[in-house]
C-alpha cells in the first residue's frame, strides 16, 4: 500500500545483520505543524494508529515510553532515548532489546521543507543485531504497514 503517489517505501536487509524500513510522504503544511504533531507525545493515543500510546519529554539523552501496535501483531512496550532533536527538522530515538546487539533500533522522523508550506516526512528506522534476520519478514510487513498509516495519520491531522 502506497500512501500518496508522491511517497516511496524501502526496506533493505544486508549480511550485517542490518534492516532498514524507510517510508515518506508529502503533507500540505508547514514545518512547524508536522513538528508539533510529532513532538507531542500526550497526543499520540488520540491519532496515531501505530505508536498508540506515548509518554515523556523530548528532548536529547531522555528516555521516552513508546507503545507499538504493528498490524497484526501484539502490542510492545519500548523505553528508547532521544538521540537527536533539532526543532522542525529531526527527531530520532534509539532502542535496545535486552542487551546491546541483540535487537537494536534508531527510529528518525526527518521533516523536509519542499516549499513554505509543503514538507515531506520521512520515517525510518534502522534495525541491527543477532535477531535481525529471523525477525525481518514480520517487520517489513507489519513495522511498514504501520509507518505506512501512521504517515497517512499525520499528514490527514497537519492537513485539516
Amino acid at each position: 500500500m502506497k500512501v500518496s503517489i508522491f511517497s516511496q517505501t524501502k526496506q533493505t536487509l544486508n549480511r550485517r545483520n542490518t534492516l532498514e524500513i524507510y517510508t515518506d510522504i508529502e503533507i500540505s503544511a508547514k514545518a512547524e505543524k508536522v513538528w508539533n504533531i510529532l513532538t507531542n507525545l500526550n497526543d499520540y493515543s488520540n491519532w496515531n494508529p501505530f505508536l498508540v500510546k506515548a509518554e515523556g519529554t523530548i528532548q536529547k539523552g531522555a528516555k521516552i515510553t513508546i507503545h507499538v501496535q504493528p498490524p497484526g501483531l501484539k502490542s510492545m512496550v519500548f523505553n528508547p532515548t532521544i538521540v537527536k532533536n533539532e526543532e522542525n527538522r529531526t527527531l530520532a530515538w534509539e532502542g535496545k532489546f535486552i542487551l546491546p546487539g541483540i535487537f537494536d533500533g534508531e527510529h528518525t522522523f526527518i521533516i523536509e521543507e519542499l516549499g513554505s508550506k509543503n514538507v515531506r516526512l520521512i520515517q525510518k528506522e534502522i534495525y541491527t543485531g543477532l535477531l535481525i534476520p529471523f525477525m525481518a519478514k514480520k517487520l517489513n510487513q507489519n513495522t511498514l504497514s504501520g509507518f505506512e498509516l501512521m504517515n497517512q495519520a499525520v499528514k490527514n491531522l497537519a492537513e485539516s
